[in-house]
């Protein structure tokens, strides 16, 4: 347990058999289950994990018959961590890219109760985002902006970073299976998170990025993501500003 709550980590993962097992290895010992979702990889990505859980009583392996995206691996995570009752989930990539060392940090806004929900930002300083590409920073910044706006978190930025944490009674508030699927993931939960009424907070630290290749495409995302925010604005406004004040309205007549 980390300061009397239990915790878990999602590692969705797909083709990162050179990766996965250091990043099972790197997660702190003070997480009480890890569960790893194979999304379906056709490499060794499975194999290895399920190796590792058979010496290791608190990894789980999920695997996905069916490749859903990066989405949809990390619900199936969070179903697994709800239904054994976590009180934090946390996030952190097949591939290496989140720095355990600072998992403590991503999880101390919710497990205090300053957030209901916590995630990296690796755009506050200069020298955090060294290590990012000028493409990279371009798409994050245009995405920032986008998502600020379709989420009314105008406070967040970095929304592709998916080093998060958030507790179960947030999650519980959520529909998981209506989020995003894919690299969009992040951005969608944003605007789900503030229909839901969550605190969100962000957490400095450093882009990392070593052998691993992404396997995000860019011009594809933001052309996908730039739609998907259109859409979640525009669902935002109706559910959170009409139809909730619809409803209000009809339950003042009924109580007149």
């Amino acid at each position: 347990m980390y300061k009397d709550k239990q915790i878990a980590v999602v590692v969705p993962a797909y083709n990162e058999e050179k990766f996965i097992a250091q990043t099972i290895e790197s997660v702190p010992s003070f997480v009480d289950r890890i569960y790893v979702v194979d999304d379906a990889s056709t490499d060794g990505t499975y194999e290895i994990a399920s190796q590792i859980a058979s010496q290791d009583g608190k990894l789980n392996v999920i695997h996905r018959e069916r490749r859903g995206g990066v989405g949809a691996a990390i619900v199936s995570g969070h179903k697994m961590a709800c239904k054994d009752e976590m009180d934090v989930v946390a996030i952190m990539a097949g591939d290496g890219q989140m720095t355990p060392a600072i998992l403590d940090k991503v999880l101390d806004p919710v497990v205090e109760g300053k957030a209901d929900y916590a995630k990296g930002n690796r755009l506050t300083l200069p020298q955090h985002k060294m290590a990012m590409s000028a493409w990279r920073r371009f798409g994050n910044f245009l995405l920032t902006y986008l998502t600020k706006l379709a989420s009314g978190y105008w406070h967040v930025s970095d929304p592709q970073d998916g080093y998060t944490a958030m507790s179960r009674e947030t999650l519980q508030k959520i529909a998981l299976d209506k989020l995003c699927k894919g690299f969009a993931f992040e951005n969608d939960m944003l605007v789900k998170l503030n229909v839901a009424g969550a605190r969100v907070i962000d957490v400095p630290h450093p882009a990392r990025y070593g052998e691993e290749r992404s396997k995000i495409k860019y011009p594809n995302l933001i052309v996908t993501t730039s739609w998907l925010l259109l859409k979640d604005f525009l669902w935002r406004l109706w559910v959170k500003y009409i139809k909730q004040s619809f409803n209000k309205t009809q339950v003042r007549a009924r109580n007149a």
